[in-house]
């Protein structure tokens, strides 16, 4: 069944294209990446599905019901920014409990009490049960994030767009928030769409991923699928060349790591 459907999407910025009549639909349940350099548009596509930004022209629809136009707060979609986007001068509980007493256009409507109970309980699943009072100045890059996605997780939304939120972590950190987002999404069954310039994250998270360049796109298939047949030239060259160069690259740290030990 398709979440969304998104039909001839087309955007400039001035003179500058940056969308030309992008068409893709995004499964119920499914978790797509978005691959592509900077300045692709893929952060264009997110900003417009979400309503933060208005296509020149094209349409979105969710469940089958245009939302072209209408107020970001009543999509129903979460995002997840790649700065966290966290209230500095609260706690890590009183972030995710203020979301949800301020929340609008979502599937239930909190009361304090029903608000803390909700807080706690996704702060718990993404293993911050021990960090409530704390500031967000107090917690690592990767904690942050994790109060950034239990935040979203906790207004219910029926899509969940990630803007590249783990393109400022250390490598150690993404991999795990990497296995720990994969979980959640399997226990939720939320529809999730993953901006991220990775190849390598692109391949370890997704159902599917949509290569773009230039406002285009090259590819939208499975990982089994690009790897084996991918779709032209610039698929090999910016997806499979560049994970080979990645793996190549990990092979050799790990054998410098046991020479050394």
């Amino acid at each position: 069944m398709e979440k969304l459907v998104v039909n001839n999407l087309s955007k400039a910025f001035g003179q500058a294209g940056v969308l030309h009549s992008v068409t893709f639909s995004v499964q119920d349940g499914e978790f797509l990446s978005i691959l592509g350099p900077s300045g692709c548009g893929k952060t264009t596509i997110l900003r417009i599905l979400i309503g933060l930004e208005t296509a020149d022209s094209g349409e979105i629809l969710k469940d089958g019901i245009n939302i072209t136009n209408i107020p970001a707060a009543q999509r129903k979609m979460g995002i997840v920014f790649q700065n966290y986007a966290l209230f500095e001068n609260m706690s890590v509980l009183r972030n995710v409990e203020y979301a949800l007493l301020k929340s609008k256009g979502m599937k239930e409507s909190f009361t304090r009490e029903s608000a803390r109970i909700k807080a706690k309980e996704m702060l718990e699943l993404v293993g911050l049960s021990d960090h409530l009072d704390k500031k967000p100045r107090q917690l690592s890059g990767g904690q942050q994030q994790r109060v950034a996605i239990a935040r979203t997780l906790a207004l219910n939304p029926d899509v969940i767009l990630f803007d590249e939120p783990m393109s400022a972590l250390d490598v150690d950190t993404r991999l795990s928030l990497r296995a720990e987002l994969k979980e959640l999404q399997k226990r939720f069954g939320t529809t999730m769409i993953y901006i991220t310039h990775d190849q390598e994250e692109a391949f370890a998270l997704s159902d599917r991923i949509m290569v773009m360049d230039a406002g285009v796109i090259h590819q939208l298939d499975t990982p089994h699928n690009i790897i084996n047949h991918p779709a032209d030239e610039y698929v090999k060259r910016f997806v499979i060349k560049n994970i080979d160069i990645k793996i190549n690259s990990l092979i050799q740290f790990a054998r410098s790591e046991e020479n050394q030990a």
